[in-house]
This record gives C-alpha cells, sequence and structure tokens, in this order.
C-alpha cells in the first residue's frame, strides 16, 4: 500500500507533520523540541524543487496556520506578529530555494557536503536577515530603533537561529544516507 503512494506525498507529509509538531516554540522547552520550519523549508527545496508551486505554498500556508493556532487556542504570546510577520514569504522562500539550488547541484558525491553547509547558512542568514531586520525595523516593537541595536539583537539570535535548522538537516542527511545506503544493499541484494 505505500508503496503505491508517490514518495513526494510521503516526503512533503514527513515534512508537514516535523513543523505541525515542532513550530509552537522557536527555541523550545523541556517537553517539544525547537521549531524546525527552517529546515523544513530548505529540505522541501530539496526534496520536493519540482514541486514547488503546491508544495511551498502549502507549507507556508501551514506555517501561518499552526501560528494562527498556537495564538488562538494555546495561549502563544502574538508578539512576533506584526505587519513584518508576513516578510516570511520571501524569508521561508528563500530557504526553500537554498534547498532547490542544493537539489540541481547534487552529484552523490564528497564535494556536495560543502555545497550543502554553503546553501545552508547562505539561505539560513538570508532569511535571518529578512526576518529579524523586518521585525526589527518595521515590527514596531522596538520604541527606538537604530543600527546598534539592531545589530545587538541580530548578534544575540543569529547563532541559535543557524544552529537549529544546521541540527535539523545534520539529521535530514543522516537519515538520506542510511535509507540511500539500505537502498543501494537491497538493489544489490535482488540482482544476484
Amino acid at each position: 500500500m505505500l508503496a503505491a503512494i508517490p514518495r513526494r506525498f510521503v516526503l512533503f507529509t514527513v515534512l508537514a507533520l516535523l513543523m505541525a509538531a515542532t513550530r509552537f516554540s522557536h527555541t523550545g522547552t523541556a517537553w517539544l523540541p525547537p521549531d524546525a520550519s527552517w529546515a523544513v523549508f530548505f529540505l522541501g527545496g530539496f526534496y520536493l524543487a519540482r514541486e514547488w508551486r503546491w508544495a511551498l505554498a502549502l507549507l507556508l500556508l501551514e506555517a501561518v496556520s499552526v501560528d494562527c493556532v498556537a495564538i488562538g487556542y494555546y495561549g502563544i504570546s502574538n508578539y512576533c506578529v506584526t505587519v513584518a510577520y508576513w516578510f516570511i514569504v520571501p524569508a521561508y522562500s528563500m530557504l526553500w530555494l537554498g534547498g532547490a539550488w542544493l537539489r540541481g547541484h547534487y552529484q552523490r558525491a564528497p564535494l556536495d557536503l560543502g555545497r550543502l553547509f554553503a546553501s545552508l547558512v547562505l539561505s539560513v542568514t538570508g532569511c535571518f536577515l529578512i526576518t529579524n531586520g523586518s521585525f526589527y525595523w518595521l515590527g514596531g516593537r522596538i520604541q527606538h530603533p537604530d543600527l546598534l541595536g539592531w545589530w545587538t539583537n541580530f548578534t544575540h539570535w543569529y547563532g541559535h537561529f543557524l544552529l537549529v535548522p544546521c541540527l535539523y538537516v545534520g539529521a535530514a542527511v543522516l537519515l538520506h544516507l542510511f535509507l540511500t545506503q539500505r537502498a543501494r544493499s537491497t538493489t544489490t541484494l535482488q540482482t544476484r
């Protein structure tokens, strides 16, 4: 039965469930891991690059929906919901493009790890610049925004927002390697 379902739908479902399960907390809690959304969009770009028209749109819709449910029904603060909130669309799209770029240059070679690192760091940095910058400068939560204040805020949060997607993508890389190695082993056994 599962074999009849296209892999892209299985991958999309796994990514959507991961985001739904973790999006309630950016930093994580004792009971909940940190938000995997940024990694989900990057991995979506890699695995679902050709399905971007529906997959990217549905993941963006899911992110907004989960935020609405979290704020409306679970008492999560709406502090980050300002006019700048809508900048998640270009920011998350940048993550998707980073993953899609990597997919286009993927050669199943050791050099892919360097490409992965560069693509992930650049797309996460771009995403963070967009989300952090728009919130700081346009969000209306900072009384007197200035360049030094923004830089202080940026450097305070950047490490966390870079580390979390890197950890999730690192786990995905290990799972990817395990599953592709297992598939090769199965194919080798079947041809003997």
